[in-house]
């Protein structure tokens, strides 16, 4: 078993790997990358030269390319004490032409083009666009490199990058003394209260490890999971984060900040995060903080999407087997009478109906019995939750109907079961020890994935109950074309996929121990 094991799960990781590698071909190579700013209102107000480059730098963003400006490559250059800052000012001034270049741009941008073209880079001058002696919108000169990333360091860096380990040196600034702090009694706590906690200086959060009232009570953020950074769906957050984060009203308890400020506030200082200059450069963080640990999350009232989806499936696929499995029995039993005839036919309408079709015929019965037809995350009232679960439900139930018939009919069949009626078993004990033993073994293997892909949603559903859930997250990413989550939800679903198929595997020989997956020699 543990041989077995091994293979499927390094087997399943070269699946994931080859399933994102197909999708980044997919996006980065085979679709259009303009079709990015289809959504995109900023490069509408852009003229001429500024568009230009206004998309290179958001093809950098997007994962398409590496993007230097001229005048970054200055800016480094200063930093790195290669160049002053009079220098400096001369150089990036260059003409609206290359022949208009003072000696010193002309010089430094030489230097530029040498240096980014040695590297494999385009070098990319566009002179300035006039209308006689005037510039037109936008039409300023511009000077850049770009290179299109390969798809082997891409893959390479997405894969490194997913866990992230904080550390205190993270934080380039000097924040004085690095390091990190173990303590009994959270300092956000007043100092009384029993709450184990380390907090770092120079790390890029304050709080690695704490223990607050909430499950799963201990929490931390020393590791980070990174699946791709949202660019257009939920701009700047990193999918995980989009997934599991909380929704909803804020809800307001009695904060006091580091700074001995009390008052009713959402923040979460246990997810403070560091913010260059933070402190200083703000009144409020100044009355608040004591260090420029200031960016915070806020609690919310509801659950995440993944919360949301989660509930509602594994509501939903409970209640199926609970209801599918016993009818799909009887129906085996009372083959061709009335009920087989009334499941079947059950079967044969929720296969054959779209199921948008009876997805909208029980959101109007249930908005004419009074229920609710949408969510409302400001609400607590549990009945928005029916008709989304009875939408999940019924297409699983008969699924579920159908194969256990099916089993139950192939078992009952076999000619093991006429040999234990000859040898004179009653027909209970041929069902209990044999026909149903046999026939769940394959219903078995599809309940861990019940479980694991409850949580990614479902997507029509979701929609027509505007459910706040995770179930669209991937179409509208790819409808806004936002690469980061496109690459990041296949991820999370491929892991789901593998990890289903293999805990389906080991619940399957756990149930019958006739079904092994270890090889012997004969």
């Amino acid at each position: 078993m543990g041989k077995y094991l091994f293979k499927r799960i390094l087997h399943g990781i070269v699946s994931i790997v080859a399933v994102v590698i197909i999708v980044m071909v997919l996006i980065y190579s085979l679709m259009n990358r303009d079709k990015i700013f289809s959504s995109d209102g900023a490069i509408i107000k852009l003229g001429s030269n500024e568009k230009e480059a206004y998309r290179y730098s958001k093809w950098e963003e997007y994962g398409y390319l590496d993007y230097v400006p001229y005048a970054e490559y200055l800016l480094e250059l200063v930093a790195n004490g290669e160049l002053d800052e009079e220098t400096r000012s001369h150089a990036v001034a260059i003409g609206r032409t290359p022949d208009k270049d003072s000696e010193v741009a002309q010089e430094y941008v030489e230097k530029f083009t040498q240096l980014y073209e040695s590297q494999g880079y385009t070098v990319v001058r566009l002179p300035a666009k006039l209308q006689g002696n005037r510039l037109v919108k936008g039409g300023m000169q511009q000077l850049f490199a770009y290179r299109d990333r390969p798809l082997a360091s891409r893959v390479i860096k997405y894969f490194t990058s997913l866990v992230t380990f904080d550390n205190i040196h993270y934080v380039k600034e000097d924040i004085g003394e690095r390091g990190l702090t173990f303590t009994l009694h959270d300092p956000l706590y007043g100092g009384e209260k029993f709450a184990p906690a380390i907090i770092g200086n120079g790390t890029f959060h304050k709080y690695l490890f704490y223990v607050d009232g909430t499950f799963p009570y201990l929490h931390q953020n020393f590791a980070t999971i990174n699946l791709g950074t949202s660019y257009t769906v939920n701009r700047g957050v990193d999918v995980f984060t989009t997934m599991g984060a909380s929704q909803g009203p804020y809800v307001l308890s009695t904060i006091t900040f580091p700074t001995g400020l009390t008052e009713e506030s959402a923040d979460d200082l246990h997810t403070a995060t560091y913010a260059a200059g933070s402190q200083s450069s703000n009144a409020v963080n100044a009355d608040r903080f004591t260090d420029d640990y200031t960016n915070v999350q806020t609690v919310k009232g509801n659950m995440s999407k993944v919360g949301f989806s989660f509930v509602l499936g594994i509501i939903s696929s409970i209640l199926a087997y609970t209801i599918g499995l016993p009818i799909g029995i009887l129906m085996s039993r009372q083959k061709e009478k009335l009920v087989d005839k009334l499941g079947t036919f059950f079967i044969i309408f929720t296969i054959a109906v779209p199921s948008l079709a009876y997805i909208f015929l029980f959101k109007a019965l249930g908005s004419r019995a009074g229920l609710p037809t949408t969510f409302d995350l400001s609400s607590n009232n549990k009945l928005m939750y029916v008709l989304p679960i009875i939408s999940l439900t019924l297409p699983s139930m008969a699924n579920l109907m159908k194969w256990m018939r099916r089993y139950m009919i192939d078992q009952m069949n076999s000619d093991y079961v006429k040999f234990a009626r000859s040898g004179g078993l009653s027909e209970g004990e041929i069902f209990t020890k044999h026909i149903w033993k046999n026939a769940v073994i394959p219903i078995i293997h599809g309940i861990p994935g019940s479980v694991l892909f409850a949580m990614t949603g479902a997507i029509i559903t979701e929609r027509v109950y505007v459910v706040p859930g995770a179930g669209n997250l991937l179409t509208e990413a790819i409808n806004k074309y936002d690469n980061g989550v496109i690459v990041g939800v296949t991820l999370f679903y491929a892991v789901l996929t593998v990890v289903s198929l293999i805990l389906g595997d080991v619940l399957m020989a756990t149930v019958d121990p006739r079904i092994s997956f270890s090889t012997k020699d004969r």
